[in-house]
């Protein structure tokens, strides 16, 4: 497994998703080799003036990579370095999977291994990234999306959702519950980017089929979500589905949704300059007097008066619905 820095990188993107391997290899018995690699072997500078040593130049990385992982940060030089991303792209050919935090999807596109693909970043720069590239489908409210053997993340400590991703995908949902039990975030976060808010936090279920719903969820909002629709994507019965679901999450599958659209409406009002109507339609509430009592009843505010404490000055253009796409097991390899 290789993670990619460069001058310039930001050293959580980095150390975040080395963290959690490490603590899956001790939990699972089973070590990840994780290798830090750099456009040269000589020590490369954070964004915060970490300076840290590659193990390898990239020159000097030969035969089959099982993941490669691009960290982001200050990414404006890495990007148009042609010579990086020419590595870049030749060593995805090799690869099991590939995947960047935040803004190091800059850098997978500019090798031209988005284009065609969903991909997540920083919500800050989900607008730059489909302006520079528009063979991308760029989802602004994504923790994490794979797309294939593709993964982008979101902004920073994203990098850990995604990194637990991967090793539920490599060792099992236990395995990644417990990563995250012991590093003591969350195995898995509902709802966008409103990770800087306190207002939805679910537990990931047990049974495989609602924790599958739940990754289904989000890239739904907009539409009808009734329980019989929902047990029926769970195989159950709507009796049985209610039961299990409010045992296991500690709410009803009816305030569960709920609160998905409640907080990425709130991602749209604080991030955008989208028409309240717009939002409404987009998260599944239909009407804005619908979603302005859900805003009441979860928020104690109304929507116009949520964006008004804490509008961020995002891009005025539509939003994209958000998606994370439920995680498949796959065949493991641990090949550097």
């Amino acid at each position: 497994m290789l993670i990619l820095a460069f001058d310039g990188f930001q050293p959580l993107d980095v150390t975040g998703p080395m963290e959690v391997f490490a603590a899956a290899g001790r939990i699972a018995g089973d070590p990840y080799e994780v290798e830090i690699v750099a456009p040269s072997a000589a020590p490369v500078r954070s964004a915060s003036a970490l300076t840290i040593v590659p193990d390898r130049a990239i020159a000097a990385v030969r035969g089959p990579i099982d993941t490669l992982l691009v960290a982001g940060g200050q990414v404006e030089d890495a990007a148009r370095d042609a010579r990086l991303t020419r590595w870049l792209a030749r060593a995805a050919t090799r690869s099991r999977r590939v995947g960047s935090v935040c803004s190091g999807a800059f850098i997978l596109a500019a090798a031209g291994l988005l284009d065609g693909r969903r991909a997540a970043t920083h919500w800050a720069n989900a607008g730059q990234l489909a302006e520079l590239f528009p063979a991308i489908e760029v989802d602004p409210d994504a923790i994490f999306v794979r797309d294939g053997d593709v993964w982008t993340s979101a902004g920073v400590t994203a990098g850990m959702d995604l990194a637990l991703a991967l090793v539920e995908e490599d060792l099992g949902h236990e395995v990644a519950l417990e990563t995250a039990r012991w590093l003591v975030i969350y195995a898995r976060r509902s709802g966008g980017q409103s990770q800087f808010s306190s207002h939805l936090r679910a537990q990931v279920a047990d049974r495989e089929p609602l924790r599958e719903l739940q990754a289904w969820l989000p890239g739904h909002l907009d539409e009808d979500l009734p329980v019989e629709r929902l047990a029926e994507r769970a195989h159950m019965s709507p009796r049985n589905f209610a039961r299990a679901f409010r045992r296991e999450l500690g709410m009803t599958p009816a305030a569960y949704v709920e609160t998905l659209r409640v907080d990425g409406a709130r991602l749209r009002l604080e991030s955008t300059g989208a028409k309240v109507d717009a939002i409404a339609r987009a998260c599944g509430f239909g009407t804005v007097e619908t979603m302005r009592r859900a805003f009441h009843r979860r928020l104690g505010v109304g929507p116009a008066e949520y964006r008004q404490r804490f509008q961020t000055g995002g891009r005025t253009d539509a939003d994209r619905d958000p998606v994370v796409r439920p995680i498949h097991r796959a065949r493991r390899s641990r090949a550097v």
